[in-house]
């Protein structure tokens, strides 16, 4: 990517202690395009090995409530109705209605408009996962496609947060990141992340949705990855669950060895989330493995670690009551989403 006069950037916070006062387009693309290439064949052989790792069936126990902890139940359809959200957050706050000890999820996600009917339905339940309550979560910027002005974007997010969100997953402009136009991906997560302040000066959290599945290639990953990342996201996520190929376990060890280094870099946490795909207990384990190897179990608390999902909740419940009970129920055990 060649620029030929430097374009100033918003100041982010990130951007500036790690490039210099003197933020320029020029300067966050001579950064990103100076990333270290991935090696794709090791990549690839380091999450098949990850993904070969067991856990003790002590262990087990752990993990199931782990991913439901760390779940985003999710419900992002044109046909969705204030019934079917009120319906999704009383599975969040009571997944297992036979066994008590269940955890709850750490947040339901839903499109903007239907904030108001989960901030409602929630009630007392309302607030942080990591204290056992459950999150508001709403996508935001044009979801899934992202093609908007930037001014519907930010009204999107604002309207979002005022209705009680907590969280934001907004969507990238992939068109502008593959032709090169970093500086204005850059940008507009640093108006979104503006966009999530609250009159009291709290922010809601941001999800920066890459849409890995566009992205082509594990270098674009990587970049986006640093860029999101460098704009304020506290947390990146792989994809909107409506393009494919949504998560990976390759790309998902990518976004987390982002991760990784800029913890070592800065001593700041960024949190990560697969969304997409992620249906079978079996195969949410190897993340919950991957996640452990990579970055550290501090990381697999709802505050940094979150799936993306909408029936992995089921399966989940599903092999949690066979190990408390020795045995499967029936189809109609659990709810259907």
């Amino acid at each position: 990517m060649t620029i030929d006069h430097p374009v100033a950037l918003a100041p982010a916070e990130r951007a500036v202690r790690l490039l210099g006062g003197d933020l320029t387009e020029k300067a966050l693309a001579l950064h990103l395009d100076g990333l270290a290439g991935v090696d794709a064949v090791g990549l690839e052989q380091r999450a098949a090995g990850l993904a070969t790792r067991s856990i003790k069936t002590s262990s087990k126990a752990w993990a199931l409530d782990t991913i439901i902890r760390t779940c985003d139940l999710t419900t992002l359809e044109g046909a969705d109705t204030p019934g079917k959200v009120r319906s999704l957050v009383a599975k969040a706050v009571t997944p297992d209605a036979t066994d008590p000890t269940t955890p709850r999820v750490a947040a339901v996600c839903v499109y903007g408009d239907m904030v108001p009917y989960v901030v409602e339905a929630l009630g007392s339940l309302h607030g942080d996962p990591d204290a056992g309550l459950v999150s508001v979560a709403a996508v935001a910027t044009a979801f899934p496609s992202g093609r908007a002005s930037l001014d519907i974007k930010l009204a999107d997010t604002r309207e979002a947060v005022a209705a009680g969100a907590d969280e934001i997953d907004m969507v990238i402009d992939r068109g502008a990141f593959l032709s090169g136009r970093y500086g204005l991906v850059f940008d507009q997560i640093v108006a979104v992340k503006e966009a999530c302040r609250r009159p009291d000066g709290t922010y809601a959290h941001l999800k920066v949705i890459l849409e890995t599945g566009e992205l082509v290639t594990y270098d674009n990953v990587k970049r986006a990855s640093w860029l999101a990342i460098l704009a304020g996201a506290d947390f990146i996520k792989t994809s909107t669950g409506k393009v494919s190929p949504a998560a990976t376990l390759p790309v998902t060890l990518l976004m987390l060895e982002v991760i990784r280094d800029w913890h070592r870099l800065t001593g700041e946490k960024v949190g990560m989330k697969p969304a997409g795909g992620i249906r079978a207990s079996k195969d949410a384990v190897r993340y919950l493995v991957t996640v452990a190897e990579t970055v550290g179990e501090e990381w697999l608390t709802p505050h940094l670690w979150r799936f993306g999902a909408s029936s992995l909740v089921n399966d989940v419940l599903l092999q949690r009551q066979k190990l408390r009970t020795g045995h499967y129920s029936g189809p109609d055990y659990v709810t259907v989403d």
